[in-house]
């Protein structure tokens, strides 16, 4: 995969000057999987297009009552439904393109299946959060401008993630900036003008709303994709490789689950609670898949005890996948599932079915009760294989008799015959699953090897035995569990930092424009103390001292003295600053919080054309009744410097399974680290 740092417009190396940005995939690289992405992204947009065009036309429809107009329109909507219906195929051969995915020299093992990462269109922040900036925090946007590219880039590079350790981080960071970005500039009472569009993965019918819980949602459920497609990428011949999928896997179950529960009301189906609920089935089962896989890579002792074990093991992978395809084939999600998933759900449903049949089968007609074995064991192990003994036989009587052992044997054989035949059956059912020609080899030879071993076993002399299998009891010792990542947050670097700590400042908090203040010493006082760390706050005022009458209020936040912004400054940082004001005074800049019943000041950020961008402010004056200020009588306070160094505030802060064989490279990669959580929830509406 090539990857490359994506260009930024305002810094010459961004990865290296602030370390927001790190390696995503190159989006014109021609890659298999770049590829897919690319043509989803055009189907997206003829989808949108087909769509408009059947919503024009169904108006029309309503509006005329002229029969020739009505019937072109007719002939019109049945010619849109039919594209429509086309690009809905289309889009589902994408979902269904799961070769491109698997590892190269993946050669022997049934593909799985990823998810493939949502569309989305580009958003400009530059002109909302510039406005918003000057209107709420009164500072120039202009001043913003890098942050804001930095932004942008890190979303864009979002889009086009690598399929790596680096490409996740990348998701997680970009998901730990949108909180940031919520607490700066969404206001729970107004809007800013940020539309965000995403398209749902499975229907390609667009979703936009100005909620940045729709952006938040969508970088989780890519991000679950991109676990998945991290999972299919790794080489299951080798030990690490497996651990790396059933990792990956799981992760993404943990992923998917976490937006289930956090994001309630999602206006994509594609992340509703029914397709979620499926989509983390999906992504156990194949983590259990996997696991199996871990169990036989070495290969499966040709022993009893061993085999039944096994057994019980691939009855636990079938279990799982025939629960995903119950869960696929309910409505309404089978009108969305591509039909390449329900049908290889249900062929992994019938292939460890059998696997679980002919592994009991080689135990029961391969091995006999010899006088060196442990009885007992063997006839435990046997009593919890079945939920109910086969025609009343006891444990006991079939381990001692062999002809009992042979005709149950028998019944296992037939039963894994007839379920490897079902899953060819079905394989041939969907075109996409006959080109996996792994898939079609390794079915193939499961059948070919059960029937030989049925073949081998049957006497000529020998009526038809109606013996019908008992129902194996599907049991594993490493149960696949959704895992939740070991941190729940990635720390980032705020893009914002200038305007301010964020438990100030922020878009629930309503401020006055900032006031200029004239401070000066009257015999080496003040007249004020403060308070807080970061940004200090007056906490009592002489009404006598010239600060006050220049407007100084008690409450008022210090964001600025002279030149200096301090609006990340602790209090004795300030009170250097102050220290050495002399009779001529110093100018400092406050901030008074609002009241959140008064109405916002009015300023506006417009732009025109071509024509730069003109601020126009209008300040409201707050100024409380000063009448009587100077005649009120007070009592002379500590000097500022003293109190302010008595009372500092400090900041708190064998057997093997069958396999495919092949020479050639087929056409169709590590641990993954952890996702952010985010510390304010909200569903989406």
């Amino acid at each position: 995969m090539t990857d490359t740092i994506l260009p930024n417009g305002c810094k010459e190396n961004p990865a290296v000057e602030n370390g927001y940005f790190k390696k995503g995939c190159n989006p014109f690289a021609q890659t298999g999987r770049s590829k897919l992405q690319h043509e989803r992204a055009d189907l997206n947009q003829q989808i949108i297009k087909q769509m408009r065009l059947r919503a024009g036309a169904e108006n029309l429809l309503r509006a005329t009552s002229n029969n020739k107009v009505r019937e072109m329109v007719l002939l019109e909507l049945s010619y849109v439904n039919s594209n429509l219906q086309l690009l809905t195929e289309q889009l589902e051969g994408l979902n269904s393109s799961v070769e491109v995915y698997q590892d190269p020299q993946e050669m022997s093992n049934i593909p799985l299946i990823p998810l493939g990462l949502k569309e989305t269109k580009d958003v400009d922040f530059s002109v909302p959060l510039k406005d918003f900036i000057l209107e709420h925090y009164s500072e120039d946007g202009s001043n913003f401008e890098d942050e804001i590219a930095d932004l942008m880039d890190l979303r864009q590079a979002c889009r086009t993630p690598s399929r790596s350790d680096a490409g996740i981080e990348l998701l997680s960071s970009y998901f730990s900036h949108l909180s940031l970005l919520e607490n700066r500039f969404f206001s729970p009472t107004r809007q800013i003008g940020l539309f965000f569009t995403w398209y749902d993965s499975f229907t390609g019918v667009p979703v936009c709303q100005q909620n940045i819980s729709l952006e938040r949602a969508s970088m989780l459920f890519n991000m679950a994709a991109l676990y998945t497609q991290i999972g299919t990428r790794c080489n299951r011949q080798t030990r690490t490789g497996l651990e790396d999928t059933i990792t990956a896997f799981q992760k993404a179950a943990g992923v998917l689950n976490h937006l289930k529960e956090t994001f309630t009301h999602t206006p994509s189906y594609d992340m509703s609670p029914a397709m979620l609920s499926m989509l983390i089935k999906m992504m156990l089962a194949q983590s259990q898949e996997c696991l199996f896989e871990k169990i036989a890579l070495r290969g499966i002792r040709n022993e009893y005890l061993s085999l039944l074990r096994m057994a019980q093991e691939a009855a636990k992978v079938g279990d799982a996948y025939d629960l995903v395809h119950q869960s696929m084939i309910q409505t309404p999600i089978k009108d969305n599932v591509p039909f390449f998933w329900s049908t290889m759900a249900q062929v992994k449903t019938n292939h460890y079915c059998s696997f679980a049949h002919y592994f009991v089968a080689t135990a029961l007609l391969d091995h006999e009760l010899n006088h060196g074995d442990d009885e007992d064991q063997q006839e435990k192990a046997l009593s919890q294989l079945y939920d109910g003994m086969p025609d009343g036989y006891s444990p006991l009587d079939i381990l001692r008799n062999k002809e009992h052992r042979r005709r149950i044997g028998k019944a296992h054989l037939r039963k894994a015959v007839m379920s490897h035949e079902e899953a060819l059956r079905v394989h041939g059912l969907c075109r996409h699953l006959r080109k996996l020609e792994v898939l079609r080899d390794i079915l193939q030879a499961s059948h070919k090897r059960s029937l030989g071993k049925l073949t081998d076993n049957e006497a000529e002399d020998e009526f038809t035995d109606y013996l019908e299998a008992p129902n194996i009891i599907s049991k594993t010792e490493h149960r696949a569990e959704m895992e939740m990542p070991g941190s729940t947050k990635v720390k980032v670097k705020d893009f914002f930092h200038k305007l301010g700590p964020l438990s100030v400042f922020s878009a629930k908090q309503r401020w006055t424009a900032p006031r200029t203040v004239r401070v000066r010493t009257e015999d080496r006082d003040l007249g004020f103390t403060l308070k807080g760390d970061a940004p200090v706050q007056v906490q009592s005022l002489d009404p006598l001292c010239t600060a006050a009458v220049d407007g100084l209020k008690e409450g008022d936040y210090i964001v600025a003295v002279g030149e200096t912004d301090c609006k990340w400054m602790g209090l004795s940082e300030v009170m250097r600053l102050l220290k050495d004001v002399d009779e001529e005074g110093v100018d400092i800049r406050v901030v008074s919080m609002m009241d959140s019943g008064l109405p916002l000041p009015t300023k506006s950020a417009t732009y025109c054309g071509g024509l730069p961008k003109t601020y126009s402010m209008v300040c409201l004056d707050f100024d409380e009744n000063d009448k009587g200020i100077k005649t009120r009588k007070v009592s002379k306070k500590l000097s500022f410097l003293n109190w302010g160094l008595k009372n500092k505030l400090k900041s708190a802060s064998t057997l093997s399974l069958p396999t495919a064989d092949y020479s050639g490279n087929l056409p169709w990669n590590k641990q993954c680290p952890t996702f952010p959580n985010s510390a304010n929830d909200s569903a989406l509406y």
